[in-house]
């Protein structure tokens, strides 16, 4: 389970036929053994390999098809983010790292807070967005407003841009979306009350 607060950014090495291979940080590469998740970009991905300043991790064709994963060029800034462990604050909202559908940015606009991004997103998704709910974009867990039908914005603040790869995003780039988990339980349970 992860929380969608990223403090780390790593940068793909290279991508091999279901193979991902990460460069990531000291701080971040003392902590993986093999075996361990690690988020990439919103992503849920299981350590394969280690090496010095790397990580390399397997995956499947289902994760290529539903994510960015497999449109990844190298050299391309990500967004890591460990599991939450008992050592850290529980920030963000919970987050799986399995992401529902590849939405796009349809623009963005300097505010005074920081940056105002809109993301566009499949019709079928948008009964789980909800005005100041919670969204993952690319794995960083930000609050819609403004909800649409297809979109929604959220104010990102400067040191959320500064940690994250929104700061190289460009209109019609595309972003993994993770919605509310607490949403689709609840559709869940009602849909099997009746």
């Amino acid at each position: 389970m992860f929380t969608g607060i990223i403090q780390n950014l790593g940068v793909l090495r290279r991508r091999r036929t279901g193979v991902l291979e990460v460069e990531v940080p000291a701080s971040i590469r003392e902590r993986l053994t093999v075996g361990a998740s690690i988020a990439v970009n919103g992503v849920c991905v299981t350590v394969s390999e280690l090496s010095a300043g790397t990580f390399s991790a397997d995956i499947s064709q289902q994760t290529l098809s539903c994510t960015t994963i497999g449109r990844l060029k190298e050299r391309t800034p990500v967004n890591l983010e460990l599991p939450v462990g008992p050592e850290r604050a529980f920030d963000g909202h919970i987050v799986l790292g399995h992401v529902d559908t590849i939405g796009r940015v349809r623009g963005f606009f300097r505010a005074r807070e920081g940056r105002v991004f809109i993301f566009s997103f499949a019709r079928e998704f948008c009964r789980y967005v909800a005005d100041k709910g919670a969204v993952t974009v690319d794995g960083i867990s930000l609050t819609p407003f403004a909800v649409s039908k297809d979109d929604f914005r959220c104010a990102v603040i400067p040191q959320t841009l500064a940690l994250t790869n929104l700061q190289y995003r460009a209109n019609g780039d595309a972003v993994n979306l993770e919605f509310d988990i607490l949403a689709k339980y609840v559709e869940g349970m009602i849909r099997n009350v009746h």
